[in-house]
């Protein structure tokens, strides 16, 4: 699928100067690069709105699909199951205009991790530069690294992790501790990107809704975006960082 929000500017438009639904599900595939089967499946899943019915009941579609079908594509580019995209529409505000997912495609694409790439075991030990026992890959497992899909029979590998997982195998740590250390930080680092999400939304993403619409709005919140991203996750870096040495510095106080 190769949508793209910016190129879908000559739909007709409403009373109210927003793009009214124009297309059938024949030229909605055609323009989002998707099946006339994707579409159902997709509206049946709730992640397209139902389309307008127009004159002899012929259903019509808008920009609003068009977004849609574009931030599916990118959740799905950044490595999301279909059950964690339907999650995530569900959270979607119902009134979202075209514009506005647009701009959450833009965030999605900024602020995503690289994606996670599919590889055999003999292409996974040729990156990690070792050969890995069992023992090994159920570590990096557990560090999520890697997740096996047993139906295609490949990894699917974190590339941006692999080289500290590697490193971490000669670590004498338990597998249960590994487990255990990373559920403790999946649940902080979900409550903080929560609190993230909700302040960006409230502080940044709702002043900027409130503007009027130009052709550089979608731009600018990419280039906000992509400019937070690396100062978020560096406050967070620091800031856990210092809590640790803080935290080992007491226990060890404490052991004295």
């Amino acid at each position: 699928m190769t949508t793209d929000i910016t190129t879908y500017t000559e739909d007709a438009e409403d009373a109210d100067g927003a793009s009214a639904p124009t297309l059938t599900v024949d030229e909605l595939a055609a323009r989002a690069g998707v099946t006339v089967r994707t579409i159902r499946f997709y509206s049946t899943r709730g992640l397209l709105p139902p389309p307008v019915i127009g004159p002899r009941r012929v259903g019509r579609y808008g920009q609003d699909h068009l977004s849609r079908l574009a931030l599916i594509e990118e959740l799905q580019h950044q490595g999301m199951t279909l059950a964690a995209i339907e999650r995530y529409v569900e959270h979607l505000p119902a009134d979202l205009s075209a514009h506005d997912l647009a701009i959450h495609r833009a965030v999605v694409a900024s602020w995503a991790p690289d994606a996670a790439e599919d590889m055999g075991r003999a292409e996974l030990e040729k990156r990690a530069g070792r050969a890995l026992s069992g023992t090994d890959l159920d570590r990096l497992g557990a560090m999520g690294v890697i997740a096996y899909d047993e139906d295609a029979d490949v990894y699917r590998v974190d590339g941006g992790l692999l080289r500290l997982g590697v490193q971490l195998l000669g670590v004498p740590i338990a597998h249960e501790t590994i487990l255990a250390s990373r559920t403790v930080l999946l649940a902080h680092a979900r409550q903080a990107a929560h609190e993230l999400s909700r302040l960006f939304r409230d502080e940044v993403w709702g002043p900027y809704r409130e503007r009027e619409s130009d052709p550089e709005h979608v731009a600018a919140m990419k280039s906000l975006s992509a400019h937070m991203q690396p100062m978020v996750v560096q406050a967070l870096v620091t800031a856990f960082q210092r809590s640790l040495k803080e935290e080992l510095r007491e226990a060890f106080d404490a052991e004295g």
